[in-house]
């Protein structure tokens, strides 16, 4: 008898299409035939209402979790989490979505944004209000979103809506736990209150990965237990195509984020050991402060030690250039502690000098700044743990922003392991000389003044001249940080403003 070499491949292909539709009808029957959708969606209508308990909740909710976050206590964030009321619609987002309700659709992401705003508005008033403005640990936990993010995001998403779908809503608290929606909105309002850019934006990419992962999770779920019912098919397979787009644009960012994490942490561990590398086994490292952010890399550290170590900064910095080809800038600060009965008290009391040496050191700069400034003292920023400290400086006569730039320069120099920064006003932006298509000498030395003053302050510029000198220099900016950048033609020589001129502060 003749075989078919197809017939063995084609019959597989049969048998696993009989299983897959079996338990598509198993799970029709079995499953979701017994999700009463009507009500559970009734349900869900009247938690996507604006009312005055759910305005209450959120204003309550976002001033718990910024206290907690300034006074860095975890306790006061979970309480924020637990009353915070943004679940429901978040979760009815999905649910809508998926069965195509479009008006319901409306109504939770009204709800949405309201809560989102108001706890964004009540917490910059909090923290413009405050005399605690520093970047806690708390605060800086929110601010570098990596791929776990979103995993845990996912997670709870799914966990949340089978939760409401099979009627255990008591759930719905560990996942808002989990998930913390309100700390993350808490830490914009921080970063808006104090001009706080990387605050802020790492905290708002967090708290929209969490809003938009819980959202398109609950839709996957309301698909599986069939609230996709009113849906053609065309409909749906642009929701499939919508899921994996929007995953994957979150996730590939976060990615990068979670690499650059874990590159830090490895960098972390090298440079502990690369610190004691010069000590013996007696000597203690007492802090170390790495601030990944500046070129070369800073590293900031005390160590208690029996013998003094006079090259161990050099060693330290080739060992590190060694081991992770970057060029790091070491700063060492020894101190010696003897090995006898008394070596655990001397030890301590040296680490205790060493922590009120660099609070010392954080309160000089911050009144140094302040003169500087013309502010008081508790309107500089400080960010003791990665030594950086900012402040907006008020306009002094006669003084350009060449000289608000020669400022921060000499300050820097004076004192390099701290990441210093004077936001200057808005003051006239210089014009960009050309000469053969290229900028001038002059004009190199007025576009350096253009990226460190728009950098600083975070505004808008446009740029207005011949066309092909405005792209360039644009261009020129944006690949260096500045992405807010209009062009404009018009006559040379090249001129820089600011797009909204205010007056000088």
């Amino acid at each position: 008898m003749a075989v078919n070499d197809n017939g063995a491949p084609a019959a597989r292909r049969m048998g696993f299409g009989r299983v897959i539709g079996s338990f598509r009808a198993w799970w029709r029957r079995e499953v979701v035939a017994t999700v009463d959708q009507a009500g559970l969606v009734e349900l869900r209508r009247e938690e996507a209402d604006v009312s005055a308990r759910f305005l209450f909740m959120a204003t309550m909710s976002a001033g718990i979790a910024i206290l907690g976050l300034l006074l860095g206590s975890p306790a006061v964030i979970i309480g924020a989490m637990l009353i915070a009321p943004l679940m429901g619609p978040i979760i009815g987002l999905g649910f809508a979505a998926a069965s195509g309700d479009y008006v319901w659709l409306r109504k939770c992401a009204k709800a949405v944004a309201v809560g989102t705003l108001l706890a964004v508005a009540f917490t910059a008033l909090i923290v413009f209000l405050s005399p605690l403005q520093n970047v806690t640990s708390e605060i800086a936990a929110r601010t570098r979103p990596n791929l776990f993010d979103l995993l845990v995001a996912l997670f709870s998403g799914l966990a949340g809506a089978y939760a409401l779908i099979r009627g255990r809503a008591g759930a719905v608290v560990g996942v808002a736990i989990a998930t913390a929606l309100m700390p993350p909105l808490a830490v914009v309002g921080f970063g808006l209150a104090t001009w706080n850019w990387p605050v802020f934006s790492g905290a708002l990419l967090l708290f929209v990965t969490n809003l938009v992962t819980i959202a398109l999770s609950a839709a996957v779920m309301a698909r599986l237990y069939g609230f996709d019912a009113r849906l053609s098919s065309k409909h749906t397979r642009f929701q499939d195509v919508l899921l994996l787009v929007v995953f994957l644009a979150l996730a590939v960012p976060l990615g990068i984020a979670l690499r650059q994490i874990a590159w830090e942490a490895q960098a972390t561990r090298a440079i502990n050991n690369a610190v004691m590398l010069p000590f013996s086994n007696s000597a203690r490292l007492s802090q170390v402060d790495i601030n990944f952010a500046a070129d070369p890399v800073q590293v900031t550290a005390t160590v208690l030690t029996p013998e003094l170590a006079p090259e161990a900064e050099l060693q330290a910095e080739r060992f590190l250039r060694r081991q992770l080809s970057r060029e790091f800038s070491v700063a060492l600060t020894q101190y010696q502690v003897g090995t006898g009965a008394s070596a655990a008290e001397e030890a301590g009391l040296a680490a205790a000098r060493a922590r009120e040496e660099a609070n010392r050191r954080a309160e000089d700069i911050a009144a140094r700044l302040a003169v500087i400034g013309g502010v008081e003292p508790s309107d500089v920023l400080v960010d003791r743990q990665n030594r950086r400290a900012q402040v907006r400086v008020t306009a002094l006569p006669g003084a350009s922003l060449a000289t608000y730039r020669e400022l921060e320069a000499r300050l820097i120099a004076a004192d390099s392991a701290w990441r210093i920064e004077l936001v200057p006003p808005q003051l006239p932006l210089p014009s960009v000389a050309f000469a053969d298509g290229e900028p001038t000498e002059a004009g190199e030395q007025a576009l350096a003044l253009i990226r460190w003053a728009a950098r600083r302050r975070g505004d808008a510029l446009v740029l207005r001249g011949p066309q092909d000198q405005a792209d360039a220099v644009a261009e020129q900016l944006r690949q260096t940080g500045v992405a807010d950048v209009a062009v404009e033609a018009g006559p040379a020589p090249l001129a820089a403003s600011w797009t909204l001129a205010r007056t000088a502060q």
